[in-house]
C-alpha cells in the first residue's frame, strides 16, 4: 500500500480518537517521538527510586519505612511497564538502558535535586508525584495503545504516592515549630523544580504542538502547569504552609492563580547534566547495572536451558 494511503488511514484514526497499536502503520516521526517520550518516562521512574531509596532505612517509624519501601517498589514496576510499552515500538531494553547510561537519553529534571531531610520525602510525594499525576492522567487517553494502557495502572498507584507525601507534610506542618520549619524548607526547595517538570513554556517547546496534533498529549505544558498551581496552592494553605512565590495571587476574573516565572536557565542547565545531583544519580544507576550483570546472565542461561528442554 502506498505511503500516502497509509498516512491517510493513520490520520483518520487519530482524528477519530482511535488507538494506534504496535502492528499498525505509523509515521517514523510518530514512532521516534513515542520512543523518546516513553523511554524518558521509564528512565524517570527508575532514577526516581534513588533519592527515596536513600531514606528507607532512615524513615522515622516502621510504618513510614514500609510505606516508602512500597512506593519505591511501585516505581520499579512503573519503569517495567513503560520499558515494555517502548519495546513494542521496535527498540530493545538494552538500547534504552545504554542511552540512559551514556547520557544520550534524558529523565525528569526533578530527580537531580538532593533530598536533605525527611520532609523531602513528603515534598516529593505531594509535589513531584502530584505534578506527575497531572501529566499522566491525560496520558491514559494518549493515542498509542500500549502507552495508554500502562498509564491506567500507573495513575492508580501514583495517586497513593501523592496522598502519602501530603500526609507526611501535613503531619510535619502540625508538629513542633522545628518540624513545620522543615516542611516549609522542603516546599521552598521543591516548588519551582516541580513546576519545571511540565517542560518548557509552550512558546519554546519543540515537541508540544506536534504531540498535540498526534494526540500523544491532550493538554499543553502551560495548561498542565496552571492546573497544578490552582490545585496545589489551596492544599498548602490548608496545612499552614506558604508557597514560595512573591508574585502568587488569586485572579477572580480568571478563577485561577497568577504566579511567577520559573528559572528556565536553571532548568536547561539541569537538563544538560549540570544539576546538583546529575553525576551522582547517573553514577548510581550505572553502578547498579554493572553489579546486577550476574543476575541478568543467570536469568538468560536459565531461559536458554528451558528452551532446550522444550525443543528436546
Amino acid at each position: 500500500m502506498e505511503t500516502i494511503k497509509l498516512q491517510e488511514i493513520f490520520d483518520a484514526k487519530i482524528d477519530r480518537g482511535d488507538m494506534i497499536e504496535p502492528k499498525d502503520w505509523m509515521p517514523d516521526d510518530y514512532r521516534k517521538t513515542l520512543i523518546r517520550q516513553i523511554s524518558q518516562h521509564a528512565h524517570s521512574e527508575i532514577v526516581g527510586m534513588l533519592p527515596e531509596g536513600n531514606w528507607i532505612t532512615r524513615a522515622p517509624s516502621l510504618r513510614r519505612k514500609m510505606v516508602l519501601l512500597a512506593k519505591v517498589q511501585d516505581e520499579g514496576g512503573h519503569g517495567l511497564y513503560l520499558y515494555s510499552a517502548a519495546e513494542t515500538m521496535g527498540i530493545s531494553r538494552d538500547e534504552m538502558i545504554e542511552q540512559l547510561h551514556s547520557g544520550k537519553a534524558k529523565y525528569s529534571s526533578i530527580f537531580n535535586y538532593p533530598t536533605l531531610t525527611w520532609a523531602d520525602m513528603g515534598a516529593i510525594g505531594w509535589l513531584v508525584d502530584g505534578a506527575a499525576i497531572m501529566n499522566q492522567v491525560m496520558l491514559q487517553k494518549t493515542s498509542y495503545g500500549p502507552y495508554s494502557r500502562a498509564m491506567i495502572r500507573i495513575c492508580k498507584e501514583e495517586s497513593f504516592h501523592q496522598r502519602q507525601g501530603y500526609e507526611i507534610m501535613s503531619v510535619l506542618a502540625a508538629g513542633t515549630p522545628e518540624q513545620k520549619a522543615m516542611a516549609q524548607d522542603a516546599l521552598n526547595r521543591f516548588w519551582w523544580p516541580s513546576l519545571m517538570m511540565f517542560g518548557p513554556p509552550d512558546a519554546s517547546s519543540p515537541n508540544t504542538a506536534q504531540s498535540m496534533r498526534w494526540k500523544i498529549k491532550r493538554e499543553t505544558n502551560d495548561e498542565l502547569r496552571q492546573k497544578f498551581v490552582d490545585r496545589t496552592v489551596p492544599q498548602a494553605e490548608f496545612i499552614g504552609l506558604t508557597v514560595p512565590d512573591k508574585d502568587l495571587k488569586w485572579d477572580e476574573a480568571k478563577q485561577s492563580y497568577d504566579w511567577g516565572t520559573p528559572d528556565w536557565e536553571e532548568f536547561n542547565n539541569v537538563i544538560k547534566g549540570n544539576g546538583p545531583c546529575n553525576k551522582e544519580r547517573l553514577g548510581a544507576r550505572v553502578k547498579a547495572h554493572e553489579n546486577g550483570a550476574w543476575v541478568r546472565e543467570a536469568a538468560a542461561a536459565y531461559a536458554a536451558k528451558q528452551q532446550q528442554k522444550v525443543a528436546a
